[in-house]
């Protein structure tokens, strides 16, 4: 008998970049990855998709609507952010941030307010039947 393995492949994501000599302006929409490298003016809309701002990027945006957003350089936007939001050393980012998770690093400027998505908000805690919080609470105590 022979037996067949079945070996799941992974697909590298395609990350699309717009290297330090491109200068774009418009309106960027996008399903996957794009990494800007360069200087960007518009609009970005790309629910979902990620952004990453190479350090020495400049993006100047009437608004950020992503997935997820990572920023080494510089952000003049407010941000929305399905998922999260990262910013590294080094970044500087003007504008308002909405995320589901943020995380700052040491030697960010940051100029804005933040909000958090509440991400649970469908989640509703007294829905298991109580004989059943009662006995994962014995097993914890045993």
């Amino acid at each position: 008998m022979v037996h067949e393995h079945k070996q799941e492949v992974k697909k590298a994501q395609a990350i699309v970049t717009f290297s330090e000599t491109t200068s774009f302006t418009g309106v960027l929409r996008f399903k996957e990855t794009l990494k800007i490298q360069g200087k960007f003016t518009g609009t970005i809309d790309a629910k979902a998709g990620e952004l990453i701002v190479d350090k020495g990027a400049v993006v100047k945006a009437d608004s950020i609507n992503v997935t997820s957003i990572t920023i080494y350089g510089t952000v003049h936007a407010p941000i929305r952010a399905e998922d999260k939001i990262d910013l590294y050393t080094g970044a500087q980012v003007h504008g308002d941030l909405v995320a589901g998770r943020l995380r700052i690093a040491d030697g960010v400027v940051f100029e804005g307010k933040c909000s958090m998505i509440d991400a649970d908000k469908e989640v509703e805690i007294f829905s298991r039947p109580t004989a059943e919080i009662k006995a994962e609470f014995r097993r914890l105590n045993e």
